[in-house]
């Protein structure tokens, strides 16, 4: 009986931890005040010419990764003023740990300045990102016919 009682209270524990991380997966929070200088491999991704540069922090074999880079490379290429840049930790941990990123993937929005607008873990959701990005675009256009 105390085998019964000790399986359900897994699969309880189970179920509200995966119901937690759903939830979780693609939110939009506000950007962070970085407490030191980017990393140089964040700052030269940065597009001084575009509204918004979204920075992807990736791994190798991350497949949440590969369906990010196709729904944020689709929407910078529909969107007037916005860049999207796919940087690989793999290799490059320390990168990750300046950003304060523990998962990925986890996209990162820049102004042309450097500073943090917005960060997203897990896959973004288009439509509720570029609502989130608009104020920060040099104009609202996007191509959706394309």
């Amino acid at each position: 009986m105390t085998g019964v009682w000790v399986l359900l209270g897994t699969l309880a524990a189970a179920l509200a931890a995966g119901a937690m991380l759903a939830a979780r997966n693609g939110r939009i929070r506000t950007g962070k005040r970085p407490e030191r200088a980017l990393p140089a491999a964040v700052a030269e991704a940065i597009d001084p010419a575009a509204g918004v540069t979204l920075v992807q922090i990736s791994t190798t074999f991350c497949a949440p990764c590969r369906h990010t880079r196709a729904v944020l490379s689709i929407l910078a290429e529909r969107t007037a003023g916005l860049h999207h840049v796919d940087l690989d930790v793999t290799q490059r941990p320390e990168v990750a740990e300046a950003l304060g990123v523990l998962r990925t993937p986890t996209t990162l929005a820049f102004d042309p300045g450097g500073s943090e607008l917005l960060r997203i873990g897990g896959v973004p959701k288009a439509a509720a990102l570029l609502d989130a990005l608009r104020p920060h675009l040099p104009t609202s256009r996007t191509f959706p016919g394309k």
